[in-house]
Order: structure tokens, then C-alpha cells, then sequence
């Protein structure tokens, strides 16, 4: 990629379920955006895995422009703060967003080569989409 791109991390207790997201999003945006899921725990079982959000924002962040973070929900949230407030990292940010709707608006504004706190801002407004 020859311009920094903000990257996006879905967050699940499920791995499927995180994959299926980043595959839902993935479909709008195709590879021009790294979209990249942590889910799941190490043995198969569902919760969250520390290491795994670790090393999923560490291949998302590889596109240089930063990193926005989609959680499900409890714990999985719990560990992405938790991580973040140990990194003191500014180029790492998680939405307060609906995990689905959020990842697929925070691909789509990453596509148009927006910064990262206009990614989480739409990703965050994704929460106001109505469905009816």
C-alpha cells in the first residue's frame, strides 16, 4: 500500500463470529483496507484472548495510519481497554459502536483514506442507522 490506511480489529468471544464480520466488511472494501478479527480463546472456546487482540492490531496497525477497534461485548471490551490503557498508544482506538454496523462503516471510511478518529467517528455513528 503505497498510503497509510487505518486498519480496523473486530473483537468477539466467537471466532466465527468475528470472522464473519471482518468477511461482511471485508466484501465492501475488498484489500484495500487491513481488516483483521481476534476471537475467541486459544483453546477453541468462546471468550477473549489478550494475545490474539494484541497480534491483530499489531497486522492491522501495518498499514500505518492507525488502528480502530470493534468489541462485542463484557470482556471482550474489558481486554481491548484494558490493553489499550498499558500501550499508551494514540494510533490505536476503540469505538463505541455496534460491532456489524461499525466495522463495515469504519472499512468503508478507511477506503476513502480518512484519519483515524474520522474512521471511529463513523463507525461510532453507525450506532443511529436505522433498519426500518
Amino acid at each position: 500500500m503505497s498510503e497509510e490506511r487505518v486498519g480496523i480489529v473486530v473483537v468477539s468471544h466467537s471466532a466465527a463470529l468475528a470472522a464473519g464480520v471482518v468477511e461482511i466488511a471485508s466484501e465492501m472494501v475488498g484489500t484495500s483496507v487491513p481488516i483483521e478479527f481476534a476471537g475467541g480463546r486459544a483453546d477453541g472456546g468462546l471468550g477473549t484472548d489478550e494475545d490474539r487482540v494484541k497480534d491483530a492490531i499489531s497486522r492491522a496497525g501495518r498499514a500505518g495510519g492507525g488502528v480502530c477497534v470493534l468489541g462485542d461485548l463484557g470482556s471482550s471490551i474489558l481486554t481491548v481497554r484494558s490493553l489499550l490503557e498499558r500501550r499508551a498508544n494514540g494510533h490505536v482506538r476503540l469505538a463505541d459502536a455496534p460491532v456489524v454496523e461499525g466495522a463495515v462503516a469504519a472499512a468503508v471510511a478507511a477506503s476513502c483514506g480518512i484519519g483515524l478518529e474520522d474512521v471511529v467517528r463513523a463507525a461510532e455513528e453507525a450506532r443511529g442507522v436505522h433498519k426500518l
